[in-house]
């Protein structure tokens, strides 16, 4: 057998024993959180057709998807994100619901992409989906059920990170960059890539003081001083709004008790382009990435025939674990499983061990039942 049969791809990996254990119990502490606000959970494919992930709808470029052909002929992939596939649904089966929905998912993504610097290229998410309700209440309720989730997982050192993509927006139009322009920066900028910001601001031929003002944006963030430098940066409504929208949401979130989780940054802008209004992210020690990505997409659900607001996250289930280990958070260890073993070829004391074995299974304990090798003296005692 080639040893390369024993080594998984590039981006991939096995992960069992106390490893998984903990995997799964954190899983079960962040859907036990997600329950409490009321979600119904909902399985969406591994795969999906190509457009509901297509450059239109604004999700992972193509280039960073798997893809590969039906018998059909039909493009299908491997969801690279959850939020299209939920925006599907909810279109295909919520089509004329005018009451909120919430609904919430776990499972795993694929991205193929080799600039991973050593990320996976599948991990496991969990995460959120409020649709139907354009709220500031129910942008406070997404980001309070962050907090409590992570909370509920034995993280206590972390902070949620909110931006606004309509006051860069704004900002942009204020300038008059045309779509090209905002969507180049937008990309520098979230790349912290500010000496690419500044060149791109130069070749466009933006005016001088709009160039050093959206430059401006990475720096702001922080409590909400942030806030007020930011509205006296921009003359617009559209901009003015967004910082309005963002202070309200502060008030909801004291109201929540969580505000001391909270920071903004108006410089958070994110690859997907789908999203509209309020975005968020959360970070903490231990990784490198965000734990926590989510935000407001009002738009999305319209690619699908459905005109409905919403707002979700996603827990990064991987990252959260590497931040639980290098943080040292304890979790709860399965319960050590009981050896029984009997005597090969001995039907009655098979039997009796069996029957030992079933009662203990009944009350959930967990037992293993085996042979017991005649030459093993300790296992000869345990029978």
């Amino acid at each position: 057998m080639s040893k390369r049969l024993l080594h998984t791809p590039e981006g991939v990996r096995d992960i069992y024993g106390k490893e998984y254990a903990r995997k799964l119990w954190v899983e079960r502490k962040l859907h036990d959180a997600i329950r409490t606000y009321g979600f119904e959970d909902i399985q969406t494919p591994t795969f999906e057709f190509f457009d509901v992930f297509s450059r239109e709808i604004g999700t992972t470029p193509s280039k960073e998807l798997y893809k590969f052909f039906d018998k059909e002929g039909d493009t299908l992939v491997l969801r690279p994100d959850f939020t299209p596939s939920i925006a599907r649904c909810a279109a295909k089966y919520f089509m004329e619901d005018k009451t909120p929905i919430r609904l919430s998912y776990m499972g795993n993504t694929f991205t193929n992409t080799s600039n991973l610097q050593g990320k996976l290229k599948e991990v496991t998410q969990m995460g959120a989906e409020l649709i139907n309700d354009p709220s500031v209440e129910a942008d406070a309720e997404m980001i309070s059920l962050v907090i409590g989730a992570l909370k509920n997982t034995g993280l206590a050192r972390f902070q949620v990170s909110i931006g606004q993509l309509e006051y860069f927006k704004g900002l942009c139009q204020e300038a008059g960059l045309d779509e090209e322009t905002e969507y180049d920066l937008r990309t520098c900028i979230s790349g912290k890539n500010y000496f690419a910001a500044q060149e791109l601001l130069e070749e466009r031929k933006v005016s001088k003081p709009y160039r050093g003002t959206l430059l401006k944006v990475a720096d702001l963030f922080g409590n909400m001083t942030s806030l007020g430098e930011a509205r006296a940066l921009v003359n617009n409504q559209r901009s003015l709004a967004a910082i309005d929208r963002l202070e309200q949401l502060y008030e909801v979130l004291k109201l929540y008790g969580v505000a001391d989780y909270v920071s903004f940054d108006l410089g958070m802008l994110s690859k997907y382009n789908y999203y509209t209004g309020v975005i968020f992210k959360a970070y903490t020690y231990g990784v490198g990435d965000a734990v926590v990505k989510g935000g407001r997409y009002d738009n999305l659900l319209h690619q699908f025939g459905k005109e409905s607001p919403a707002i979700g996250f996603v827990i990064v289930v991987d990252e959260l674990l590497e931040a639980l280990e290098s943080q040292k958070v304890a979790f709860e260890m399965p319960a050590v499983c009981r050896k029984l073993f009997y005597i090969p070829g001995d039907r009655a004391d098979f039997a009796a061990k069996l029957a030992e074995a079933e009662a203990m299974r009944a009350q959930g304990v967990a037992v293993e039942l085996s042979a017991a090798d005649p030459s093993d003296k300790l296992e000869a005692e345990d029978r």
